[in-house]
């Protein structure tokens, strides 16, 4: 069976950037199970799957555009120091869970300048050029539950507990 809208995919990857740091990996764990065709996933991995099958083997490189996105100045922001209460220390590198109109985000600290804290609501992976090494695993046509929820149930199609 080719990959194609409402199958569920397991694939094992290893993402790494442009000098080859490996960023995630399925290695060692389950394969990563998702609904193709439902933005599960990034759209540059999800494009590069479509018409594979079990056991094809390949690398793809995700340009931002079709990744994470590219790295906005609108979500860099600063903000003064008292807005974290509780925080004794705030050091660059530091990333914080920040309420936004759509739910949590993350930022990062990108520099702190007296009381003032230069924040980065970007995807950490914005920007970058993403390297995927994919192996597919498992192939299988969805169940109407998934379709109607729009991911998939797990491997063995169990469902989720909310």
């Amino acid at each position: 069976m080719n990959i194609a809208n409402d199958t569920v995919v397991s694939i094992d990857y290893t993402l790494t950037d442009d000098h080859g740091a490996v960023i995630d990996s399925s290695t060692g764990g389950e394969p990563l199970a998702y609904l193709h065709g439902h933005h599960n996933i990034i759209p540059g991995l999800e494009n590069a799957l479509l018409g594979k099958k079990v056991g094809d083997h390949f690398t793809v490189r995700v340009a931002p555009e079709e990744g994470y996105g590219l790295r906005e100045e609108s979500m860099m922001q600063v903000v003064p120091r008292h807005l974290f209460q509780g925080v004794d220390e705030i050091l660059p590198g530091m990333k914080f869970h920040a309420e936004a109109a759509h739910g949590t985000t993350v930022v990062t600290v990108t520099a702190v300048n007296g009381d003032e804290i230069h924040l980065d609501a970007n995807h950490e992976l914005a920007g970058q050029h993403l390297n995927f090494e994919v192996t597919v695993k498992a192939v299988r046509a969805a169940t109407p539950d998934e379709i109607a929820h729009g991911h998939a149930h797990g491997p063995d199609g169990h469902h989720h507990h909310h």
